[in-house]
């Protein structure tokens, strides 16, 4: 009976996600191109084992088969991806846009039953204050890919800081996930949503109003971080294949 364009929002979540989940996949697959000097993707960080300088244990080990595809990213997309996938604004998101569960307000369903997130696999989305421990150690390893990220070495092996054009695109990185990540809802409920008299506890009331404003704007860091973080490794994938070229302003 809504006789607005209801659609418009969910497709264009749709083509968003839609976009960034095949982009995503394609360059978590590749295992190359992933590094450019000081440079790592974040689609990589933390790399455990793997070809580049940034890898922490060395390279691909030899008891891996060979048979079965290897990439570092598939060693630990799987905890920044379970973090977006189960996040309260995405489920809304993705529920609307690709389940139609529903498409918009007071639009039908195109199902006659509905069983809820108390059943599975909805029920799995409860996992997500763990993801965002974990979410929260990445944001801390980001960080340390920045200040690697200001460490060049010349052509006579000579270690200088500076800053790259590649060096503030993943400082940019870091900012937005941060503001999406520590406006989370699990944080806000964490850090002292929980608390009935916040009287009773002034530093927690403080924290709660500092993650209380990252939350107000959940929406806009989460769409800002999702479209740089793609943009991060696009970055250093083009740089890394000669594509682009790194320009060094500092």
């Amino acid at each position: 009976m809504r006789a607005d364009v209801w659609w418009t929002q969910p497709l264009l979540v749709f083509l968003g996600l839609g976009t960034f989940i095949v982009y995503s996949t394609w360059a978590a697959f590749q295992g190359a191109h992933y590094f450019f000097g000081n440079y790592i993707s974040p689609f990589y960080s933390p790399e455990i084992v793997g070809d580049s300088p940034h890898s922490w244990f060395g390279p691909k080990p030899s008891w891996w088969p060979a048979w079965l595809l290897f990439s570092p990213a598939l060693l630990i997309l799987w905890a920044p991806g379970g973090f977006r996938l189960t996040c309260y604004y995405y489920r809304g998101a993705y529920y609307k846009a690709f389940w139609a569960d529903p498409p918009a307000c007071t639009v039908g369903e195109p199902r006659k039953t509905y069983l809820g997130e108390r059943s599975f696999p909805l029920i799995m989305q409860n996992v997500h204050r763990y993801f965002l421990y974990l979410a929260l150690i990445f944001i801390v390893i980001l960080s340390i890919d920045v200040w690697k990220a200001l460490w060049f070495i010349d052509s006579a092996g000579r270690t200088s800081l500076g800053v790259g054009l590649g060096t503030i695109v993943l400082a940019i990185n870091v900012v937005l996930l941060g503001g999406y990540t520590f406006g989370c809802h699990s944080l806000r409920h964490l850090i002292g949503g929980f608390r009935d008299q916040f009287s009773r506890a002034p530093a927690c009331y403080q924290a709660y109003r500092c993650v209380s404003c990252f939350n107000r704007r959940h929406m806009l860091w989460a769409w800002m971080s999702l479209f740089w973080v793609g943009f991060s490794d696009l970055y250093v994938r083009l740089c890394s294949m000669g594509i682009w070229h790194d320009f060094r302003i500092v």
